[in-house]
């Protein structure tokens, strides 16, 4: 869910994974695949492919895993660490090179075998497609932004027809098992080829709902879970969605601060309230766009700047996809995995008085996030219940969320832990965007190395000021 394209009570299955441990069955060689980019984003790793059920109701049929390395230093490893960079549908190859680079001096590395993957249904993981050929098709899970009855019911046969492609597409039988369960069955998989009892595991955005999959099927194989910008306990269903409108909100304060503080450079207002009337000026001038490109410069600080220019008429939005991300197969396995997690309302009606109740507490991006997508219409019924995240099991599930996030905001990352309930710790930072450890912030990048790397669980909930030291 880094770019926009974001229960029932049953227990999960367990996949038939065996408990012990078996022996390593991965090869790894050099190079590892590079994206087609130039630096490759994966150099100096290794790589190895695993093969895992496509069903693991039934096992007969396999699809491919590839996996990358970064090995940890004899004498210091303990273990292994998995990381996943959310989406879903976010390649993770380069996620051991991206720790190496951001991290490397802090001794994290040398602690763990890190590794990353491509979730099944992406990129080099034998990858799914809908058959998407146009920017607005592959942006139809969020959105558009709806002034009433009649955009809903315009945006709903859209939807419709992304939905009907993806039941027909070359990959349709597919389909049915791209599930964040099934993405925790293959975790357990990697576990056993690498020869582990347990796995350490790092995720953000809806990496963070994968860990929480994870830790709620196989409690008794997680070591040290790491959860960042955490989804609330049924990730990505018509409600998280419906969030991202209380994200932009929570998030949109810091930007009109930010550009009041430098109207003699881009004119858009004194005052935060100046600012704040100036994008509802703008967007009804520019339309539905302009919203989800204001809402997409809000997960970093960083991308500001770029943010006010545009504003102002000095620059375009900025494209924020490339290599990987910037295609078919990205949106496609997104819209497969959020729509077979989840039951979603299949009445148009349903989407219309909900763009009419997000309208008045969130009038600046509610009637985007609550208007119908290609879930509505979806193809296939979901071959099992969601997953129940919780349950018993260690206490070893960390939480770290910035209080102000556009697209996992607070409330999402309170229910969750409370849905692991004496098993987790949450960290909050203040601080504003989407992403908590390897960012500016020290107190959050220390009380996650404190854990990784030196087994250090925080003794309750705490927070993190600006630049301070966490507080418990």
């Amino acid at each position: 869910m880094r770019k926009t394209l974001v229960l029932l009570a049953f227990l999960p299955l367990l996949g038939g994974v065996p408990a012990h441990a078996a022996q390593p069955s991965l090869k790894w060689t050099t190079p590892c695949p590079g994206y087609g980019l130039s630096p490759s984003p994966t150099a100096g790793l290794e790589c190895a492919t695993l093969r895992v059920p496509l069903d693991y109701a039934h096992p007969e049929r396999t699809i491919e895993l590839t996996l990358s390395r970064h090995a940890g230093t004899p004498g210091k490893r303990r273990g292994v660490l998995l990381m996943n960079p959310g989406g879903p549908g976010s390649p993770g190859l380069a996620m051991p090179a991206q720790l190496l680079q951001r991290m490397g001096g802090s001794g994290l590395p040398d602690a763990y075998d890190v590794i990353g993957f491509d979730p099944r249904g992406t990129t080099y993981s034998t990858p799914v497609t809908c058959g998407m050929t146009t920017s607005e098709e592959r942006g139809a899970v969020l959105g558009p932004y709806a002034n009433g009855p009649a955009d809903v019911a315009a945006t709903a046969a859209k939807a419709r027809a992304v939905a009907e492609k993806c039941g027909q597409a070359s990959t349709k039988d597919l389909l049915p098992h791209m599930t964040t369960a099934n993405t925790a069955r293959d975790l357990d998989r990697i576990r056993e080829a690498l020869g582990e009892k347990k796995i350490s595991y790092y995720g953000v955005s809806y990496g963070s709902y994968l860990g929480a999959a994870y830790a709620s099927m196989f409690p008794g194989r997680g070591d040290r879970i790491v959860l960042d910008s955490v989804l609330g306990p049924r990730g990505l269903d018509v409600r998280g969605n419906q969030r991202f409108a209380e994200g932009f909100d929570d998030r949109f304060p810091d930007f009109a601060a930010w550009a009041a503080q430098r109207d003699d450079v881009y004119h858009l207002g004194r005052t935060p309230a100046a600012v704040t009337a100036r994008f509802f000026e703008l967007a009804a001038v520019r339309g539905p766009e302009f919203r989800s490109d204001t809402w997409n410069g809000l997960y970093d600080d960083a991308r500001f700047p770029a943010l006010a220019a545009e504003w102002a008429g000095t620059a375009r939005a900025e494209n924020n996809t490339v290599g990987p991300l910037d295609g078919d197969n990205h949106a496609a396995l997104q819209l497969q995995v959020i729509c077979n997690d989840a039951n979603w309302p299949e009445q148009v009606g349903y989407y219309q008085r909900a763009v009419e109740r997000e309208r008045a507490p969130h009038p600046m991006f509610g009637p985007a996030a609550a208007n119908v997508n290609p879930c509505a219409f979806w193809p296939v019924e979901r071959a099992e219940p969601p997953v129940r995240v919780g349950g018993p099991g260690p206490a070893n599930v960390l939480l770290v969320q910035n209080l102000r996030d556009p697209a996992t905001p607070l409330s999402g990352a309170r229910e969750t832990r409370k849905a692991f309930g004496a098993r987790a710790r949450m960290v909050t930072v203040d601080a504003g965007g989407h992403g908590v450890f390897t960012r500016e912030n020290a107190c959050g990048n220390e009380v996650v190395l404190r854990y990784l790397r030196d087994g250090v669980f925080p003794a309750a909930d705490g927070s993190c000021q600006p630049g301070l030291s966490s507080r418990r």
